[in-house]
């Protein structure tokens, strides 16, 4: 009888957990591919490989299923380039144990590069990042951008006002900045692409060194972070606003 009640409280913590998990919302997270001009085909395939493999990496995984106990965790991934080529390759999808996060690694390794020769317009993908965010009816408590590139905005307008906007709604901006011959990238990444709570950026120094680098962004952004600060108490953040104190508009 004792063995009885011990196992039905366990199932009911479980459970609880589960529901938790089942109705909230902890992480939305979009993977911002740069597939510029710049990018040849075998730097692309670094990019794509790496990504996919980082997904299937045990740390990640884990920590996946970990972040998933608290609170549903959403991707999607974006490939951007010039003025008006910004496209959403994987729809938002919800990980939560092996075989979902097993399936996204595969549809990353097949995903078709929609872009070629085309320029780096940095503020119209965020423009773009946006209204995907507002795809999604449920607010999540942490909205975070994983942006990686090998340039500086080259086309387009102003990343400025775009950025605000992804601010304003409360969007953390992270940057992978893949250096090559671009020395003040990094600089560039600091000061004009990220922002927002907890944002921070990371550099490789070639698109070889990418895999490690975008593993170790990943692991920053999906573990819940003790400098997060709570969530605004507003359902819905107005992404056409614009935040003064982070840019001029």
């Amino acid at each position: 009888m004792a063995r009885l009640r011990i196992g039905l409280v366990a199932l009911a913590v479980g459970l609880s957990v589960a529901m938790r998990a089942a109705q909230s919302c902890e992480l939305e997270l979009v993977l911002a591919v740069d597939v510029s001009g710049s990018v040849n085909v075998s730097e692309y395939e670094l990019q794509s490989r790496g990504l996919a493999d980082a997904f299937r990496s045990s740390d990640i995984v884990h920590l996946i299923r970990q972040t998933a106990r608290r609170g549903a965790v959403f991707i999607t991934m974006v490939q951007w380039s010039g003025t008006p080529h910004q496209a959403q390759i994987i729809e938002w999808r919800q990980l939560h144990d092996e075989a979902s996060i097993a399936k996204l690694a595969e549809d990353i390794d097949n995903a078709k590069r929609a872009f070629i020769n085309y320029s780096t317009a940095i503020g119209e993908m965020m423009t773009f990042t946006g209204a995907v965010f507002g795809q999604r009816a449920e607010r999540c408590r942490r909205r975070v951008v994983d942006v990686s590139g090998d340039g500086p905005k080259n086309e387009g307008g102003d990343v400025g006002p775009a950025r605000a906007r992804l601010l304003a709604a409360d969007v953390t901006i992270n940057g992978l900045a893949i250096i090559g011959e671009e020395d003040g990238l990094a600089d560039y990444y600091r000061d004009r692409v990220i922002g927002g709570n907890g944002a921070f950026m990371i550099t490789a120094r070639t698109f070889a060194d990418f895999p490690d680098a975008i593993r170790r962004k990943l692991l920053r952004e999906i573990a819940p972070s003790i400098t997060q600060r709570p969530r605004r108490s507003r359902q819905h953040a107005n992404l056409n606003s614009c935040h003064r104190s982070q840019s001029s508009c």
